[in-house]
């Protein structure tokens, strides 16, 4: 029972916000995918994926699920704080 709080529990939870984090994915939302590539999105298709640019006319082709939840919100606060000053 205590495993199950401690450790089954928070990771569902983080899977479930992960789930609800892309699927609410813009178009023009800066992003990082679990590799590491950061960009903008460009086009979300129907078929789960997304068309990320990463330079002015780069564009790559990834699944809406290498989008990290943790490293795009972290960018997003650091873009905020630059804009406010």
């Amino acid at each position: 029972m205590v495993f199950y709080f401690f450790m089954i529990r928070p990771q569902a939870k983080k899977a479930k916000d992960a789930k609800k984090f892309q699927e609410n994915l813009q178009k023009g939302d800066k992003v990082v995918t679990i590799a590491g590539i950061h960009g903008s999105i460009n086009k979300i298709n129907d078929d789960g994926t997304i068309s990320l640019e990463v330079n002015p006319g780069s564009y790559l082709k990834m699944e809406k699920s290498s989008i990290s939840i943790e490293w795009s919100q972290q960018l997003n606060k650091q873009v905020a704080v630059a804009d406010k000053k």
